[in-house]
């Protein structure tokens, strides 16, 4: 939620904050998303699994909301490293290799894209 990366701030309470805070968004969303008018057909969860990978959101809390997200909405978790107990419960699981990044040219995270 463009609070930047966990290496810029080496704060991992702050770090942690961020990810709960962000976390708690995404469940409001995800809850907005139930019922005859969803308010969401898609939500995406970038670099989630980087935040399960530091143990900055406990595990076993993302996997027990995600079981019980709305059926017909699609959850898209993204980052490096996914917890073999979040493949297990996911639906479709891809794996991408890195060609080229924006990144590594200087281009910072973009609202809309990365938050």
């Amino acid at each position: 939620m463009g609070e930047g990366f966990t290496w810029e701030t080496q704060d991992r309470e702050r770090d942690i904050r961020a990810a709960e805070k962000a976390w708690e968004k995404s469940k409001e969303m995800i809850e907005a998303s139930r019922g005859d008018n969803p308010a969401y057909d898609m939500v995406i969860l970038d670099e989630l699994n980087i935040v399960l990978r530091y143990d900055s959101l406990p595990l076993d809390d993302v996997i027990e909301f995600l079981k019980n997200k709305p059926e017909k909405l699609h959850v898209v978790v993204t980052g490096r490293n996914a917890k073999d107990e979040l493949i297990e419960i996911a639906d479709l699981v891809t794996e991408m290799t890195q060609i080229k990044h924006p990144f590594r040219s200087g281009v910072k995270a973009q609202v809309g894209i990365e938050f």
